[in-house]
């Protein structure tokens, strides 16, 4: 498998994977010249898109969606629980490109694909567990909190792409933030901090994973050297160290590192 994260944060969240025959996005953030603009990075074609992954339906995740798959014909799966509230913001795509799918793995070609529930101020929130029947990687983006559920789900992963998106000092000073907004990116159903990042990473880096990719960096209420510093300083007081037992790496608006999975 091949993954790569071409952007990452609210202003919009794209990733690409491969597999020997599937390629595939996961969200679609950004507009759809971008996205092209973007997939050519990788010597891809827009057309060559089997399929594209929805973890929900807020703009950062959709603003490209409606133009891209409708242009290409690219098929689009979401989670059944939050199908509606995706189709409703669709003015161009058809019905009839949308596949459902529920609390079950599926295949798509030679990639194996499953998905667990994250808590989220949205209809319905989906990360997504990959793999090739030997290496697996996941994407856990946009959730308030962990739980036991999707830890489990997740370990073992050689990679994965891990939420990390505010310090809460930070957020709670921000006098540009309301006290409802503050309220709801620190609640259960919002978004996951540095530290919180940083004991889930604890848990993986005990569980055989190699590689987190701390993504959906807030640029108002943190930043990826800080987000990377609370994780690892964190990491070293359980005596994990960052390069020694686990690299961490940081996702931006920008593409990232390709990651190669034999």
């Amino acid at each position: 498998m091949r993954v790569c994260n071409l952007s990452s944060g609210s202003d919009g969240n794209l990733t690409y994977l491969e597999t020997d025959n599937a390629k595939i996005l996961i969200d679609i953030g950004l507009s759809c010249a971008e996205t092209i603009k973007r997939l050519k990075l990788l010597n891809v074609q827009p057309q060559d898109i089997d399929a594209i992954l929805i973890t929900h339906e807020h703009s950062d995740h959709i603003k490209g969606l409606d133009i891209f798959a409708s242009k290409y014909k690219t098929k689009v799966y979401i989670h059944e629980k939050g199908m509606g509230a995706v189709y409703s913001k669709m003015k161009k795509l058809p019905a009839m490109q949308m596949y459902a799918f529920g609390d079950f793995a599926f295949k798509i070609k030679d990639l194996i694909i499953d998905n667990v529930t994250l808590p989220h101020d949205a209809v319905h929130c989906s990360g997504y567990i990959f793999s090739n029947g030997q290496k697996k990687i996941s994407i856990i983006t946009d959730l308030g909190h962990t739980t036991n559920v999707i830890l489990n789900k997740i370990r073992g992963s050689s990679l994965v792409y891990l939420e990390s998106n505010h310090d809460e000092q930070i957020l709670k000073n921000n006098p540009n933030y309301s006290a409802s907004l503050k309220a709801r990116i620190l609640g259960k159903n919002g978004h996951l901090s540095n530290l919180a990042c940083a004991q889930a990473v604890e848990y993986l880096a005990k569980t055989g994973t190699k590689q987190i990719m701390l993504s959906h960096i807030s640029r108002h209420n943190n930043t990826e050297s800080l987000a990377y510093n609370t994780v690892c300083s964190y990491l070293k007081t359980k005596g994990i160290i960052e390069g020694e037992n686990i690299k961490i790496s940081v996702a931006s608006i920008y593409p990232s590192a390709i990651f190669k999975l034999n």
